[in-house]
């Protein structure tokens, strides 16, 4: 999975689509995130579930462990190692969700440079990508997207993939009561199929974080 993603729907629509009714916390804001070009190491808006319930805050999208000063915060952990190495131990229980409308990959087409796609969920529905993260409140904070092989179905567009969950199993993986050991069979196994997914090619202009606007998804 690239680095770069969409979200440009409101905080209350992916709420929704969690479906989750209980009271939540919202620390983003009410209006549209209208973000169509989103980088790392920039504030994502995150879901997770804290003794007081659901919560919606901006989290810088990237974390690595305070040892880990050679190199920079990774973006993605890969679910096949994620839930037993080093690296991650420490922030492994901390899950949460990051929805998005869609994220965008680079394919080497023969061209001069990479042809960007666009992926999306088939059905229109944001994506629910499992996450971890650090949330303590200070500047360390940060979190990754876990990811897995994209199992031929996309492997024409890209390796890797985001682990996408389905709203019953997202509620799951931010249970508390949701044992580590459950979870990360949930992520192993049970993440949305390549066939929930479509993409296609959009224009160069999304390769300069610096552009944004809904421009950047149309399809060329």
């Amino acid at each position: 999975m690239c680095g770069r993603l969409t979200q440009y729907r409101g905080i209350h629509d992916f709420v929704e689509t969690l479906s989750m009714p209980d009271a939540w916390r919202n620390h983003v804001g009410d209006g549209q995130l209208d973000r169509f070009n989103v980088a790392p190491s920039t504030p994502v808006a995150v879901l997770r579930v804290d003794d007081a319930g659901l919560r919606a805050d901006m989290v810088k999208w990237g974390w690595r462990p305070h040892w880990a000063t050679d190199r920079p915060p990774p973006i993605n952990a890969r679910v096949e190692k994620v839930a037993h190495g080093a690296f991650f131990r420490a922030i492994w229980p901390q899950r949460a969700i990051t929805p998005v409308d869609g994220w965008y990959e680079w394919v080497d087409e023969g061209g001069p440079k990479k042809q960007p796609y666009y992926i999306r969920r088939r059905d229109g529905r944001p994506a629910l990508c499992a996450s971890i993260g650090q949330f303590a409140g200070n500047q360390h904070d940060g979190f990754v997207i876990i990811t897995a092989d994209a199992l031929g179905g996309m492997v024409d567009v890209h390796d890797r993939r985001p682990v996408v969950l389905s709203a019953a199993l997202a509620r799951d993986w931010l249970s508390p009561q949701t044992a580590n050991a459950h979870a990360e069979q949930l992520a192993l196994n049970l993440g949305e199929p390549p066939e929930a997914f479509a993409w296609h090619r959009v224009g160069m202009a999304v390769g300069n974080v610096r552009n944004e606007g809904p421009q950047l998804i149309v399809p060329v």
